[in-house]
């Protein structure tokens, strides 16, 4: 029970966190393209882990047989998820950005039941259709249809489903420090971001950059939301099953509808709760029974 308490402190904690860095990519992206935003995150969110490392003294070698899962869920969490994320939240807001990236829990079920044998049953697949129903209404809002919305939304969806299968990938490095596996996650999406942000900094001015805004969003996403909630959250996924832990992603977008609505003005239409709601009914589905593993068990899956 203990593990499990902490596990939801630290996965709300997290969640809470990155409701507020959509208000955060919402200003960064008016001066920043989503891929060099991603890789300056990235690049303040390695050094600021790094020293975290060096302070707690945590062992940096990662055993050979574990890389390719590593580099997997670099290239699928800290790239492709992060990038469509932003890219999304660009082309639409910071609510919707928000809430369909929480559906990324109803898809967490099926990677858990592929990669780790997780239960699958009836009531958590009939989870999966709600939230994405509820996806669809968000994405292709009637009352608000906008063909830069709509694209969107699709690459909002695409990063709900890269950052569930990234999330079950990491139930299979247990025996490795949250901060080094955010590090090494982070530091494979850098280099593989490098080439076109060098690019874009070269044939960029730099006034706009040096703005309190634009610099104080880097550091919050790079400082607060990569290092403090990656780690947080790598951390509450070890502590209890997958397809639980992920429930926790709804602090998310009540934090970003919230904040969006408050600080940005941002608009909510019926269809936007509705999806919102169907995609709440659809986690809540999906956690119905409790565990189906103990959480020491991950590491048979590895």
């Amino acid at each position: 029970m203990k593990k499990l308490l902490w596990g939801s402190f630290y996965l709300a904690l997290a969640g809470s966190i990155w409701g507020g860095m959509f208000i955060t990519v919402r200003v960064a992206v008016t001066v920043i393209p989503p891929v060099p935003l991603v890789w300056l995150r990235y690049l303040t969110a390695a050094l600021a882990l790094y020293t975290l490392g060096i302070f707690r003294r945590v062992s940096w070698r990662i055993e050979r047989r574990d890389w390719k899962l590593l580099f997997l869920v670099g290239l699928i969490g800290q790239t492709l998820s992060i990038v469509t994320q932003e890219t999304g939240t660009m082309l639409t807001s910071a609510q919707t950005g928000s809430i369909i990236t929480a559906a990324s829990p109803a898809f967490m079920l099926i990677f858990a039941r592929m990669l780790l044998g997780e239960a699958f049953t009836v009531g958590r697949a009939a989870s999966v259709v709600m939230a994405t129903v509820g996806v669809l209404l968000i994405v292709v809002d009637p009352d608000n249809l906008q063909i830069a919305s709509a694209w969107g939304g699709i690459s909002l969806l695409i990063a709900a489903l890269t950052w569930a299968l990234m999330s079950v990938l990491l139930k299979r490095l247990p025996d490795y420090s949250p901060i080094v596996v955010t590090f090494y996650g982070v530091l494979v999406a850098w280099v593989l971001l490098l080439p076109y942000s060098v690019w874009w900094l070269a044939h960029t001015p730099w006034e706009p950059l040096l703005q309190p805004e634009i610099w104080s969003s880097v550091l919050y996403m790079g400082i607060i939301s990569t290092t403090c909630g990656f780690c947080l959250w790598n951390k509450g996924l070890l502590l209890m099953d997958a397809s639980v832990g992920g429930l926790f992603l709804f602090f998310q977008p009540v934090v970003g509808t919230f904040l969006g609505w408050l600080l940005l003005g941002e608009p909510v239409t019926r269809f936007f709760w509705i999806g919102s709601l169907l995609i709440a009914l659809g986690v809540v589905l999906a956690i119905r029974g409790g565990h189906s593993q103990a959480p020491e068990t991950a590491a048979e899956h590895r």
